[in-house]
């Protein structure tokens, strides 16, 4: 049997080189541009100066509660890239920063840029003010960076950090709060345990998840009931899925069954009834939170970047938990649209929130007293008073191979088809594939006599496998096709991806009547710049031909076909129904959705049957 979930592991970002593709571009974009970008943004307005303890009234960029943790995201998405390729002038800013923090840290290890410099007195007294939020991103970084570089300075002081945590929270019980506000510090202590060997931070770890909710609180930090006892998604949405992230990771160490069925249900709430076609997640900005089921509005959607990547995180630790294709199908869903939006195509810029739907006139009304509704951003910007996910972005690009593998004896699940050489357990495996724009997927399985199960998406209707050029066959099991492979074994794998048409169900009433357009993972929208301004109006056939090619503009292939809009020629505000005209209609991956200005943008339109 392959449902070894208690066993199985994931393969690691160092044991993968992503050496050519999709991926392959993104992560030199981050490299060569995105990361000196987010830091010029940072040092100006006082991030990583808030580190040295200089700030005085009167002085600009008073530091802020979440600056630790702006700044330790981006020294995380350092130690990712110098595991590849090391990088002298973003490394020396990261060892800079930890001679900051060993300088100012007190004596008993704590160390917070807002606290330690600007209320000392204030350490663990408030709840909501991101301490242990920053400390665990900073524990994060601290362990990527130890593991790329080889330099454990960052990661002592931050373990002398978790240990004073251990001490107050766990022992003493003597900080005026019991658990996070902004959960996050959770998975963080699971991964030092597991960096360390030493299992008490996944004791506070599970400390911290058993005590939440035992006094009924907000369901906006899900505190309302007991972690173990909840069945769906609420509140904050990136505090959620970060979450549930580590309560998945103590279902899997500690074997907690009552965790993991409230993990389980969480997740399938979250895709079978709160979650945007796009795989965004936070429908509201009312608290950026998890709204009702079914309750997904496209105009004012929030649907912030960090918590689609949060659930992309979530979705990775269920993959380990079991092996199941609708875990890996929802992280590639966010990792091709969600996700991917949330940064410009020329990889300086970044989104918030990310649109599910613009229409500029819309976004522009305004009510008495200058009142105006809430729509999301239609640009992007360099940074952000709250600018979590800049670093978020490039952390997560940067490591983007921790989602290719998992590995339980001589079986290895494939989940994500990305251009790479990995070497790991004695053997080597080699992916050539042009996804997600392609299906085809060529493999060189290398290493002792086993079992390679491959992933079928959710949304493949028509595939097919060939081992040294013969077909094949498999068992394929919960989306996963199991394949016995030698050393020495060529693997094709061809997945169909037509263009397709999706629904949702009647109860999102955004949505009931129209269709969502796919091909392969990415989900396509309609903009203005292409389209003009009427957008709601537009009708397509799912009959119709579609062509795929690259768009001289924006570098990514588009879809262009025929659509239709109705013919209506005066200023009449009701009259009988006009007429269709055919008209062409190009649709663009979501991902690169307002990269030309500000336009008109639509992801849901009516069909023509």
């Amino acid at each position: 049997m392959e449902n070894q979930s208690a066993a199985m592991k994931q393969v690691s970002y160092r044991d993968i080189d992503i050496d050519g593709g999709f991926w392959k571009e993104k992560q030199l974009l981050i490299r060569n541009v995105t990361m000196m970008n987010v830091y010029r943004r940072f040092a100006e307005t006082g991030r990583f100066d808030a580190f040295a303890f200089g700030w005085k009234e009167g002085d600009p960029n008073k530091p802020h509660v979440f600056f630790d943790s702006d700044v330790a995201k981006w020294m995380e998405a350092v130690a990712y890239l110098a595991a590849k390729e090391r990088c002298p002038e973003l490394e020396k800013i990261v060892d800079d920063t930890v001679d900051l923090i060993e300088k100012n840290r007190m004596p008993d290890g704590y160390f917070n840029s807002y606290f330690g410099h600007i209320d000392p007195d204030g350490r663990f007294t408030d709840r909501s003010k991101h301490e242990l939020y920053c400390a665990g991103h900073l524990i994060e970084a601290a362990i990527a960076y130890r593991d790329a570089t080889g330099k454990d300075r960052f990661l002592r002081l931050m373990t002398d950090y978790a240990d004073l945590i251990y001490d107050i929270f766990y022992v003493k019980k003597s900080a005026a709060f019991t658990t996070p506000g902004h959960e996050e510090i959770e998975l963080a202590l699971v991964k030092l345990s597991e960096a360390t060997g030493d299992p008490k931070y996944t004791d506070l770890a599970d400390y911290f998840i058993r005590e939440r909710g035992r006094e009924p609180g907000s369901p906006h930090a899900q505190d309302h009931a007991p972690v173990a006892d909840q069945r769906t998604a609420e509140g904050h949405a990136v505090r959620a899925c970060y979450l549930y992230s580590g309560a998945a990771d103590l279902a899997r160490v500690r074997g907690d069954s009552r965790l993991r069925d409230a993990v389980t249900a969480i997740f399938d709430n979250i895709v079978d009834r709160r979650m945007y076609v796009t795989g965004a997640i936070g429908q509201t900005c009312v608290h950026e939170a998890f709204m009702g089921d079914y309750d997904l509005p496209n105009m004012t959607a929030y649907a912030e970047t960090c918590a689609n990547l949060s659930l992309a995180l979530f979705a990775r630790r269920m993959t380990l938990l079991e092996p199941d294709a609708k875990y890996a199908d929802t992280a590639e869903l966010v990792i091709y649209n969600s996700f991917l939006s949330g940064i410009s195509l020329d990889g300086k810029s970044f989104f918030y929130s990310n649109m599910q739907e613009n229409d500029c006139k819309v976004r522009r009304r305004e009510f008495s007293g200058g009142h105006r509704e809430f729509c999301p951003a239609d640009e992007r910007v360099e940074v952000f008073s709250c600018s979590c996910c800049p670093p978020n972005v490039v952390r997560f690009i940067a490591s983007i191979a921790d989602f290719m593998y998992g590995v339980s004896g001589n079986t290895v699940w494939v989940h994500q088809y990305i251009s790479s050489t990995s070497e790991f357990d004695g053997r080597k495996i080699t992916v050539r594939t042009a996804y997600p724009y392609d299906g085809t997927v060529n493999i060189s399985y290398s290493g002792a006599p086993g079992k390679l199960a491959l992933r079928i998406p959710g949304w493949a209707t028509e595939w097919s496998l060939e081992i040294g050029g013969k077909p094949a066959s498999g068992d394929l099991r919960k989306g996963y096709l199991y394949v016995g492979v030698n050393g020495g074994d060529e693997i094709k794998l061809r997945i169909s991806m037509p263009v397709r048409f999706i629904e949702a169900n009647p109860e999102v009433w955004d949505d009931a009547g129209r269709v969502a357009v796919a091909r392969g993972p990415i989900v396509f929208c309609l903009e203005g710049k292409d389209n003009g301004r009427l957008l709601r109006d537009i009708r397509l056939d799912p009959r119709g031909r579609y062509s795929f090619r690259t768009d001289a503009e924006l570098g990514v292939p588009v879809l262009r076909t025929t659509g239709y809009s109705r013919y209506w020629n005066e200023d009449r505000l009701y009259g009988a129904p006009a007429p269709l005209v055919s008209r062409e209609v190009t649709l663009i991956p979501y991902f690169a959705m307002a990269n030309r200005g500000e336009t008109d943008m639509i992801i849901w339109v009516l069909p023509k049957y």
